[in-house]
């Protein structure tokens, strides 16, 4: 009988793993459709936000992502009501949150942008 060297088995373990994950369809740039009964938030940081700050975004209370330069957020939230709020990290300055409800309608986009506003932020709707 035939023993197996336990490196041999390791190293084919992980080639296997590495096969499995790189045909991973649901990661970024996947294509994949909306929930059922959503809408579709977009909130973009201003050309002067700064490059080392992050852009905190929040949902209902509960933060979505920090985001740095060059990225934003992009979700989809259930139809309803929803408070959203921006804030800056790391906040050397005191700057007060950005905050907007909103009643999100299936279907329908939502854009906004993240700006500064009197040294504050404040979440303004994209036409």
């Amino acid at each position: 009988m035939k023993t197996y060297n336990p490196i041999s088995y390791i190293l084919g373990l992980a080639c296997a793993g590495l096969l499995l994950t790189s045909c991973e369809t649901t990661g970024p740039g996947a294509a994949s459709a909306p929930p059922p009964n959503s809408g579709h938030v977009l909130i973009y940081r201003v050309a002067n936000y700064g490059t080392d700050l992050s852009m905190v975004v929040s949902v209902d209370g509960k933060d979505v992502g920090s985001f740095t330069e060059g990225n934003n957020y992009d979700g989809y939230l259930p139809a309803g009501p929803h408070h959203i709020a921006v804030r800056v990290d790391p906040n050397r300055t005191g700057a007060g949150p950005g905050r907007r409800n909103l009643t999100v309608q299936s279907g329908q986009t939502y854009s906004y942008t993240a700006a500064w506003s009197g040294g504050n932020l404040k979440l303004v709707r994209n036409p």
